[in-house]
Order: C-alpha cells, then sequence, then structure tokens
C-alpha cells in the first residue's frame, strides 16, 4: 500500500491538511502507532492516500496533570502508559495487550479507536466516565467518551481524538481487570473485565463477548442489586448483554458467556470483599 506521509506539529496544521487532501479527492487517514493501518492495508481492508502522522503534536503525545483531571496524549504508546502508572488500573489493563514489542508501537487513541474487536484500553476510560478531546475543522471540543462510543467512536468526518482527561479521583477507587484467554499467556484474549467501585457502586466495562468493547447500565443495576446473591446478580445482569455474540475458533458463544459470567463473580469478590 502505497501512501503519501504529513506529520504536522500542531493541531490546525493537522487538520487542514485533511480538509486539502479531502478537496483534492483523496482519502487520508489519521495516524499515530499505524500498526493497525499497515496490517489491514496488507490484507486490503483498508486504503489510504495519505496518512497525516499525529505523533508530532505536542498535545498528542504528553502524560500531564491540568487541574483536577489526567491529561494523556492520544499518541502516547501503551508502554509510556503502562510505565507511568498514574492510572493503575488503566496500566494494568494494557499491559495484557500484545508483547512488549507491540506495545512499544501501539498507541492509546488507536487503541480505542481501532478496528480490532478486542481494544481493551478503552475500558478503564468507559468505566471513569473520561473525556475525550476532539479536534476537526469547527475546532476543539471536549466530550464524555460515553457519549460518544456506540461499538465504536462516533467522530465527522476530519476528526481525531488527540486527548484523553480522566478525573482526577478516579485512579485512586478501588479497581479490578480480569483477562482470560483460551490458554493462559498466548493467543488472543477470550474475555476481559475491568471494574472500578465508586460510592459503593461496581462499573464494569467488556471486552471479548461482542465485536466490540462495552459498558452497559442495564448489566450494572442488576450486579449492583444486593437484594440478590452475586450469583443471581450475574446471571440478572447477563441478560443484558447486547448482540451480537462472538462465535469463532477462539470460543463458542457459550463458552464466552460461561467465562464471562465466572470473571463478572470474580470482580465482584474482588470489590465487594466478600
Amino acid at each position: 500500500m502505497n501512501f503519501e506521509y504529513f506529520k504536522p506539529k500542531t493541531i490546525q496544521e493537522a487538520v487542514n491538511l485533511y480538509s486539502s487532501l479531502s478537496m483534492q479527492n483523496k482519502k487520508p487517514l489519521y495516524f499515530s502507532g499505524g500498526t493497525e493501518i499497515i496490517t489491514l492495508g496488507r490484507l486490503n481492508l483498508v486504503y489510504t492516500d495519505a496518512v497525516i502522522d499525529i505523533k508530532g503534536i505536542d498535545e498528542c503525545k504528553a502524560i500531564y496533570y491540568h487541574d483536577d483531571y489526567l491529561v494523556m496524549g492520544a499518541a502516547v504508546s501503551l508502554t509510556e502508559v503502562e510505565e507511568v502508572r498514574e492510572f493503575p488500573l488503566l496500566s494494568k489493563t494494557v499491559r495484557e495487550i500484545a508483547d512488549r514489542t507491540s506495545r512499544n508501537k501501539i498507541t492509546l487513541g488507536g487503541n480505542i479507536c481501532g478496528q480490532i474487536f478486542y481494544r481493551e484500553a478503552i475500558l478503564p476510560l468507559l468505566v471513569t466516565d473520561s473525556l475525550v478531546g476532539i479536534a476537526g475543522r469547527e475546532g476543539v471540543k471536549y466530550l464524555p467518551l460515553n457519549e460518544v462510543f456506540n461499538k465504536q467512536i462516533l467522530l465527522q468526518d476530519g476528526e481525531f481524538i488527540f486527548q484523553i482527561l480522566t478525573e482526577k479521583s478516579y485512579p485512586t477507587l478501588p479497581f479490578v481487570t480480569i483477562k482470560k484467554r483460551q490458554q493462559w499467556e498466548i493467543g488472543y484474549p477470550l474475555i476481559t473485565v475491568s471494574g472500578i467501585k465508586k460510592d459503593q457502586e461496581i462499573r464494569v466495562a467488556v471486552s471479548g463477548l461482542c465485536p466490540f468493547p462495552f459498558r452497559s447500565a442495564e448489566m450494572e443495576r442488576e450486579i449492583n442489586n444486593r437484594q440478590h446473591t452475586a450469583a443471581a446478580r450475574v446471571d440478572n445482569a447477563l441478560k443484558n448483554v447486547p448482540e451480537p455474540i462472538l462465535d469463532d475458533v477462539e470460543g463458542s458463544s457459550e463458552y464466552r458467556l460461561f467465562v464471562l459470567k465466572n470473571t463478572l463473580l470474580d470482580t465482584l469478590k474482588e470489590l465487594e470483599g466478600d
């Protein structure tokens, strides 16, 4: 796959480049880690005339605190997220993604905006009501991730995520992240669950059950219904999982549900101390 390569220094330059290339009837893509674009391009599943590399933009490559938020650039690698450890739930979750060589290249923004099923880095961000900084033709805006994510990040043409903001109180909360594979430590994940406990309520986000990661208010309502036993709460929560459920060589739909059930029970045990 042959394409033009651009590396702007500012958000505005990146947005202007996208507009200019589009006006030339080209199909540009924003690029941070690039691993997925290259992989899918080789399979003829992605096509682009030009890539706009956002790794040269200061706002996209830093991790710092600003007021009440931990700010992480979208072009920060998963290895950097893991090593900074300002956000333990996120650090532990991304440490389980691929191998270290791959994590050196995969970026936080690239993982959450990707097309692969798992996108596990988004799970801690969903349960912590994180914000995303989005840049586009109309300028810069900050929106709740839960409002702009529905199976995938919902962006307008020409927009890209440049930052993720998490209120700094969230990384101090009790948390758990559990990843189950068909064979431990090798192969793709089967089910991943990330959870936190805030104001005595448990929040969970799930990857691997469906062709997209998700957080379900209906599931959380059942999980937090303490009038029932833990097993009954989990059974009721599983009645609210979204469709479709994956059924592939990694695991049948029935097996994935079985693994998710046991993972949710482990999550409750960890966060409730029972």
